[in-house]
């Protein structure tokens, strides 16, 4: 049986990006993906274990193993005793394109409702924070921004 490496996250008080977190914080540390920082984020880790790409079984397993240490952190409900009973192989079940139409849908969503706003600034700062904001999302936002959309 593999030991977990997850660890609590106990630092409070102004919100905490995403790269301030240690990598004992994450399900998959070495990927630093999938953050178990709160039971929703446990849940969320729950049902994306099988879209993760590019880790080995023997990666799973720990990752497996700290999502089961958060789970009884935070009191979340494992039914998975293995982590072959969550997925071993991603299958999101979605083509690039498919990702991309549910995307822009999305997007037409928050337009409508107003949200758009909140949702394109926070995914900037995240995507800024995180050093994988292109070009072309600079210029997009950008753009909406003139267009008086964001």
């Amino acid at each position: 049986m593999t030991k977990p490496t997850w660890k609590p996250h106990e630092k409070h008080g102004d919100l905490t990006e995403r790269s301030d977190l240690p990598d004992s914080v994450f399900a998959f540390p070495k990927e630093r993906k999938e953050p178990l920082t709160d039971a929703a984020h446990v849940r969320n880790a729950i049902a994306r274990f099988d879209q993760v790409e590019d880790v080995s079984d023997e990666e799973r397993e720990l990752d497996f193993a700290n999502i089961k240490e958060a789970a009884d952190h935070y009191d979340v409900h494992l039914s998975e005793s293995e982590w072959e009973d969550l997925g071993s192989q991603p299958h999101t079940g979605q083509t690039a394109e498919d990702r991309r139409e549910s995307a822009q849908a999305a997007v037409e969503t928050q337009r409508a409702r107003g949200e758009l706003s909140e949702s394109a600034r926070k995914a900037v700062e995240t995507k800024r924070a995180s050093g994988v904001l292109t070009e072309e999302a600079r210029k997009a936002v950008e753009t909406e921004g003139q267009r008086g959309e964001l």
